[in-house]
């Protein structure tokens, strides 16, 4: 049986696509893939350690904080730290970006922003979450790593992946030459390639949307549920509803059997919820590499303005005859 090829290899083999890099982007993407081994240990231990439920705390968003939500940033800060690639962080759990400023830093060219646990609501019942994280390369050359590195749109991009803990744990990354995933082998403690070249179906039959906000969303979202509600032979409607909360692992089933994610516009979250940097940018680069579509209903995600950290989108992201005909329905209606 031949050998399964592994995460590191693989990034090694691949470290030629990016003259530039010498070996930094290669050796980030790395340091990344061995904090999410230390998080998925404790996700998949969470019933058995004091380490599920709320820490007490809300992040800068004013959502409550799980013990897993500071533990995975964490894990994530300390793998950074020590790989010394990566000059600044942003994280869904800090307020600030945070500069890494060690000796072997100093000289770093990467920016990383990240979701360290999505869907972490989902910990305390057992469904599968997630960790996102995108990948820019700094602008500015002389001193410091400023904000003005940080606020790039999604098309900067030189890296973007999620890790996915369910019944298997999933790493799965491009650097814009298509999409790769890696399952996580617990035997050898290594990701191995298992999902080479992935393509999201142009079509696909499941929907992803709270539906509870229903009566809250745009009359074009409204419309399109009704849409895949309808039966139709020929379309094979009505779709099938998935939704689980997390939209790394409602996006990973979309990857692999086609589908589309909403999270629209509401009377709540006027300007979307998601965050545009360290969700939706690295999430839509991740489909449209792999033949996917990925808007705000208007405009491509990865083309939009970013004006601060923390800033919200509406995502309609997926299979892209899907993703078209939404962007049909609600710039109609």
């Amino acid at each position: 049986m031949k050998a399964a090829k592994t995460l590191g290899q693989f990034i090694i083999e691949k470290q030629t696509d990016f003259p530039y890099a010498k070996g930094e982007l290669s050796r980030l993407l790395c340091d990344l893939g061995i904090a999410a081994k230390n998080v998925n240990r404790e996700v998949n231990k969470a019933g058995l350690a004091n380490i599920i439920g709320d820490a007490g705390s809300v992040n800068i968003q004013g959502e409550g904080q799980k013990k897993l939500d500071i533990y995975a940033n964490e894990q994530f800060l300390a793998a950074l730290q020590c790989g010394g690639e990566c000059c600044i962080l942003v994280s869904e759990e800090n307020d600030d970006y945070i500069y890494i400023d060690s000796e072997l830093s100093k000289n770093a060219k990467y920016i990383v922003a990240i979701d360290p646990l999505d869907g972490s609501s989902n910990i305390d019942v057992n469904v599968s979450v997630g960790t996102i994280f995108s990948i820019f390369r700094r602008k500015s050359v002389n001193g410091r790593a400023t904000i003005t590195d940080v606020l790039q749109k999604g098309v900067d991009q030189v890296a973007a992946g999620y890790i996915i803990y369910g019944s298997s744990t999933m790493l799965v990354y491009t650097t814009g030459k298509g999409v790769n995933g890696f399952t996580l082998d617990p035997s050898i403690g290594e990701f191995c390639l298992s999902h080479p070249d992935m393509k999201i179906p142009v079509d696909g039959n499941i929907y992803s949307i709270n539906e509870g906000y229903y009566r809250h969303f745009p009359e074009g979202i409204k419309k399109y549920i009704k849409y895949c509600q309808e039966e139709d032979v020929k379309t094979q409607r009505p779709y099938t509803l998935r939704y689980t909360g997390s939209m790394v692992a409602d996006l990973h089933r979309s990857l692999i059997k086609g589908g589309i994610f909403i999270y629209p516009i509401s009377a709540q979250a006027p300007k979307g919820k998601l965050r545009l940097v360290y969700e939706c940018n690295p999430m839509a680069f991740i489909v449209e590499q792999a033949g996917g579509e990925a808007s705000n209903g208007y405009s491509r995600i990865m083309e939009l303005a970013v004006e601060e950290m923390h800033q919200r989108s509406a995502i309609i992201i997926g299979s892209t005859n899907m993703v078209l005909k939404a962007e049909e329905l609600l710039q109609k209606y």
